[in-house]
């Protein structure tokens, strides 16, 4: 992938929320939609788009999907990377991005056990 590909495919604030949520760990959908407060299809939609652009890899753990950053695109765009974990760290909204991830991991460990919470909640 060229430069300007790569620049048109971040040049989304919603898409480079989800770069600095996955620069800390692999997340589900699920995890990625509450903490930047999106729909699932909208979640869907940019996570599909980062990942035909091989930006993001993915793997699936029982019925749930686990986004992470792909490991060439990392080893290939090594400046790039430092230079948006920069940004990243200067501006609030990516800031409070990483906050609500934290609190979200502290609460529930994976989507399993988060989907499991709610289903015995319902009964």
């Amino acid at each position: 992938m060229n430069l300007a590909e790569i620049l048109k495919i971040l040049g989304d604030e919603c898409r480079l929320r989800i770069i600095n949520l996955l620069l800390q760990q692999s997340l589900c959908v699920c995890d990625i939609e509450k903490i930047l407060g999106t729909t699932q299809s909208n979640t869907s939609r940019h996570l599909n788009k980062l990942k035909v652009a091989g930006i993001l890899s993915a793997s699936k753990k029982s019925q749930w999907i686990y986004y992470s950053i792909n490991k060439l695109f990392l080893q290939e765009n090594e400046k790039l990377i430092e230079f948006l974990r920069e940004k990243f760290s200067q501006q609030e909204i990516f800031k409070n991005d990483l906050i609500r991830l934290k609190e979200l991991k502290e609460k529930y460990k994976e989507c399993e056990h988060t989907f499991k919470k709610v289903q015995r909640s319902d009964i």
